[in-house]
C-alpha cells in the first residue's frame, strides 16, 4: 500500500463494513516514538531558510525521510524544526525494520 520508505510502510491495515455494505480498508494508528531513545546520526544547526527537507537530502540522502527527523524531535508539526534560525535538530541514524 506505501513505498517501503514510508512511516506507515510497516503499519498493518485493517478493513471496516460500512452500513451500505462497502468494506473499507485503512491503516490502523501510528505511535511515535521516544525521539531521544533514536540513535543520533548528528545534531544540525538550523540556518535561515532551512527546510526540513534540505536537511534529511543533507544528513540522509533523501529529502522525503524527513519523517525521521520529525521522530526524533518529537515534532508533530515538522514545520516547527526549522521556524527558528540557530536551534538544533537532531537526526537520527535510519533503523531498518525487520
Amino acid at each position: 500500500m506505501f513505498d517501503h520508505t514510508s512511516r506507515y510502510a510497516r503499519i498493518e491495515t485493517a478493513t471496516f463494513k460500512m452500513s451500505d455494505g462497502r468494506t473499507v480498508t485503512y491503516v490502523r494508528r501510528r505511535f511515535l516514538p521516544q525521539g531521544e531513545r533514536l540513535p543520533l546520526l548528528v545534531e544540525v544547526t538550523v540556518t535561515d531558510g532551512d527546510r526540513l527537507d534540505l536537511i534529511t537530502a543533507r544528513t540522509l540522502g533523501d529529502p522525503e525521510q524527513f519523517w525521521r527527523v520529525a521522530d526524533a524531535n518529537n515534532a508533530m508539526n515538522p514545520f516547527d524544526l526549522t521556524g527558528e534560525p540557530g536551534a538544533t535538530v537532531r537526526v537520527p541514524i535510519p533503523q531498518v525494520e525487520p
